[in-house]
C-alpha cells in the first residue's frame, strides 16, 4: 500500500509540473551600491518571485534577467537585461507571462510603467507583480489619468501621421499630377503604350489612322494583351494614346 501512495503522490507531481505555465523573470536594481555578492537585492527578488510561482503555477524556464544599476525611470527599450528577454520571448512564442517583484521593479516612474506594459500587452505578454498580481488591472486616480493621457498621445500621434501622409500625397500629387490609385497604362506597360502610339498612323501626312480595334488586333499579334489575356478594348487603347 506504501509503494501504491508514493506511486500515486509522483504520478501527481508529474501532472502538476505538466501542467505548469512557462514564464521568465525579471529583476532590476536601481542604485550601484545595491550590487554585488554582499548585496541581498537579487536574491531578495528572485526568492519572491520563485515563490509565487510556486504557488501560483508557473514554471520560471530560464535564468532571471538582471538589469544592474538601471533608473526605474530609464525607457525599457533601452536596458540590456530586458532586451534579452524580449529576444527570448521572441524564440520562445509559447511564454507569455513575466514575472517582477513589484511594479516599481519593472519600472519606478509611472509613465513608463503603463507605456511598458501596454507595449507587452500588446504582443500578447502578461506582466505580473508577484506582490500584487492584478496591479494593472486596478483603477487608482493616478493610474487613470495616466492612461488617459497616454491616450490622447497616441490620438495625437495619429492625427499628426494622417497629417503628414496627407500633405506627402497633396505635394506629389502637385508634383506628378497623380498620387496614388491605379497605375495608368505607361506606368504599367510603356512597350505597349510606345508600340499603340506608332501604330496610330498608316501615313500621317495624308491623315490616314488606323481604328482603335485595328491598333488592338495589331497589338495581338505582336503579344501585348490585357491583364485578363485578351485584347485590349477601344477605351484602353484610347488612353494608351492620351498618355
Amino acid at each position: 500500500m506504501i509503494c501504491s501512495s508514493t506511486q500515486e503522490i509522483t504520478a501527481l507531481e508529474h501532472q502538476i509540473m505538466a501542467t505548469k505555465k512557462p514564464a521568465l523573470a525579471y529583476l532590476r536594481t536601481s542604485s550601484s551600491t545595491n550590487v554585488g555578492e554582499d548585496k541581498d537585492s537579487h536574491q531578495r527578488q528572485e526568492a519572491a518571485i520563485e515563490a509565487y510561482a510556486k504557488r501560483a503555477g508557473y514554471e520560471i524556464v530560464a535564468p532571471s534577467y538582471y538589469d544592474a544599476a538601471v533608473s526605474g525611470a530609464d525607457s525599457i527599450e533601452g536596458r540590456s537585461g530586458f532586451a534579452q528577454l524580449l529576444e527570448r520571448l521572441r524564440e520562445r512564442p509559447d511564454i507569455r507571462t513575466i514575472l517582477v517583484e513589484t511594479a516599481s521593479r519593472f519600472a519606478r516612474d509611472l509613465i513608463v510603467q503603463e507605456t511598458g506594459y501596454r507595449m507587452l500587452r500588446d504582443r500578447g505578454i502578461e506582466l505580473i507583480p508577484v506582490d500584487s498580481p492584478h496591479h494593472f488591472a486596478e483603477s487608482t486616480p493616478t493610474a487613470n489619468m495616466v492612461r488617459q493621457i497616454l491616450g490622447a498621445v497616441s490620438e495625437f500621434e495619429k492625427a499628426m501621421l494622417v497629417s503628414r501622409l496627407r500633405g506627402a500625397r497633396e505635394r506629389k500629387k502637385a508634383a506628378t499630377g497623380k498620387c496614388g490609385g491605379r497605375r495608368s497604362h505607361i506606368e504599367a506597360h510603356p512597350q505597349t503604350v510606345e508600340m499603340a502610339k506608332s501604330l496610330r498612323w498608316i501615313n500621317k501626312r495624308m491623315r490616314q489612322k488606323r481604328s482603335l480595334r485595328d491598333i488592338s488586333a495589331e497589338l495581338k499579334k505582336a503579344g501585348h494583351l490585357a491583364a485578363s489575356g485578351k485584347p485590349y478594348g477601344p477605351s484602353a487603347i484610347q488612353a494608351m494614346l492620351t498618355a
